[in-house]
């Protein structure tokens, strides 16, 4: 669906008109279709949901309290959760119907609360006519069972809405009646508008996270060791078992010989966070006068989100602000151009922000990796040089990096400690460009040089190239936790291994997976699946669609 049509419209088979917002309306009416006209695929949802397990009695939903669920608590505007288990004493083994027939089992409790989401409803809500939602009802739902898959592919719309993440939930509640999670042509995707959104939350510019999802450490929390993060973060099976491995290696490439067993492999250099760093706090100390310069790459916020009036008087705050963008953007010109300067709120004369406006390089002026949907990293060549005296965003980033080490190392303010161990190796190009292939030889991890001295020994600075002659690792199961192994991102782990191989930039699938062509993470896996790939028996669902299976032929 989508409020008006568009060009990508003119290529669908079929176009729903919708109103914005209304998505949680059209997704329920599609629920209650497969539900009421028992087109779910029966055997997957009853063996690998929670479709026929029995909630506890004392769980109520939003009909039986006036649009709330049970536990509400109206002083701390806060649900408490514990009306909401399963019913038995053992959490993980609760009570189940697999007949789906028990009026308290979660299946009979989604099919009354999702009743409301009539045909006439959705076109009262959303706007799409009855008979028009009822075809799309019909494909969707036949696109299901043994022999079918289809994926839910939404956009950036919904996740930018406030309730985003009960949007792409009620997709999730869809696939699942439908068995269309953890099978070949399945699941729910999330497109973006360009070309590295994924990759900028797997090597983070978000604020709570470090490379590869792994948590910041917070201030005030007890994590001043890596022993006392690891306990609060690290789990018991699977990939996080290792995260020890992961954060050790991190530092390793970070800080090169200066992260040793003897200081916790440099932990205390790395920046503990106080509190919600995120977009809107962070304006909100800007307006405050806490907040002294600000980077805006890529982004354009003096438009770009909801009470942009707010958010270009607070850009008035700051006493720098450096914009990078191919043209001068609302946030670059707030000061001179925008609705508060027309209306009289703010005066040019008085708004001592100075703006540094950078010309940038666009992403076909640069080399280098992007990630995108299918968490698959692929090579972008660089086709022209960028015009003038615009440079990329790598180019900035490691010049302003080199920059402000040189002044560290000629500090001796241990706040600047941090700095001074940073380990900023990266060849450049004549233009002062580093070697992006070398970036990602970094990120992919490489065995650190066990010569490199007595524990605790730092080396000088005069060091050309990478500071380490060990081999590439072949992948993330060889990180290690004793500093033997350097790695920028565990989950790109195996992306440039020891055979030299730039796995983002293979063109050449080899297989029905396109295994051959750029590199998923982790591990070149290109459908994250489960028990669910497979039949109960574990026999495959179809033949012509298997995908995983065991005990079985």
């Amino acid at each position: 669906g989508h409020p008006r049509f568009s060009r990508t419209s003119a290529l669908a088979d079929l176009w729903l008109p919708i109103r914005a917002g209304t998505d949680i309306v059209f997704l329920g009416g599609l629920v209650r279709y497969v539900l009421e006209n028992e087109l779910f695929f029966r055997d997957y949802v009853v063996h690998y949901t929670n479709a026929s397990v029995i909630l506890r009695e004392d769980f109520r939903d939003t009909e039986d309290l006036d649009g709330l669920f049970s536990g509400w608590d109206d002083e701390k505007m806060t649900y408490d959760h514990e009306s909401w288990s399963y019913e038995g004493d053992d959490p993980v083994r609760p009570r189940r119907d697999p007949t789906l027939a028990h009026p308290r089992c979660v299946f009979q409790v989604l099919k009354r609360h999702f009743s409301r989401y009539t045909p006439e409803r959705v076109e009262e809500v959303p706007g799409i006519p009855q008979d028009l939602f009822l075809d799309a009802a019909e494909k969707i739902a036949a696109a299901s069972g043994p022999e079918k898959t289809a994926a839910i592919c939404y956009a950036v719309g919904w996740t930018q809405h406030s309730k985003g993440v009960q949007i792409i939930r009620t997709a999730a509640i869809l696939q699942l009646l439908l068995g269309n999670i953890g099978r070949p042509g399945g699941g729910i995707l999330a497109l973006r508008g360009h070309a590295s959104i994924q990759g900028s939350t797997d090597i983070p510019t978000l604020y709570d996270i470090l490379p590869g999802y792994m948590p910041m450490p917070k201030w005030g929390t007890g994590e001043e060791t890596i022993d006392s993060w690891v306990a609060n973060h690290g789990k018991k099976g699977g990939l996080w078992s290792n995260i020890r491995k992961y954060l050790v290696s991190l530092l390793k490439a970070w800080y090169g010989t200066r992260a040793h067993a003897g200081n916790d492999f440099g932990w205390r250099f790395v920046p503990r966070t106080t509190h919600d760093h995120s977009h809107f706090r962070f304006f909100t100390e800007m307006d405050a006068g806490k907040v002294e310069g600000f980077f805006v790459m890529g982004q354009n916020p003096a438009v770009g989100a909801v009470n942009s009036r707010f958010q270009r008087k607070a850009l008035a705050k700051l006493r720098w602000l450096v914009v990078r963008d191919l043209v001068e953007t609302e946030t670059a010109a707030f000061w001179k151009d925008g609705p508060e300067i027309e209306r009289g709120e703010l005066d040019p004369a008085h708004i001592e922000t100075e703006v540094f406006l950078f010309s940038a390089a666009g992403h076909a002026e640069k080399e280098g990796s992007f990630t995108n949907t299918q968490r698959l990293l692929q090579w972008r060549e660089k086709a022209v040089d960028p015009p003038g005296e615009a440079r990329s965003d790598s180019w900035f980033v490691h010049q302003l990096a080199k920059r402000l080490r040189e002044k560290a190392l000629a500090s001796e303010d241990p706040e600047d400690e941090p700095l001074r161990a940073l380990d900023w190796w990266y060849p450049e190009n004549e233009l002062g460009e580093p070697e992006m292939e070398a970036v990602l030889a970094e990120i992919n991890g490489f065995r650190t040089d066990p010569g490199e001295g007595p524990e605790g020994v730092v080396l000088g600075d005069d060091r050309e190239g990478r500071p380490h002659d060990g081999p590439q690792v072949p992948g993330l199961k060889e990180l290690e936790e004793d500093g033997t192994t350097a790695c920028g991102c565990w989950i790109y782990s195996g992306v440039y291994g020891p055979d030299g191989v730039n796995r983002a930039r293979q063109r050449d699938p080899e297989d029905a997976l396109g295994h051959g062509w750029g590199f998923a993470w982790p591990s070149d896996r290109r459908i994250l699946y489960n028990r669910a790939s497979a039949r109960p028996d574990g026999a495959p669902w179809s033949e012509r669609k298997k995908l995983v299976w065991y005990g079985y032929g």
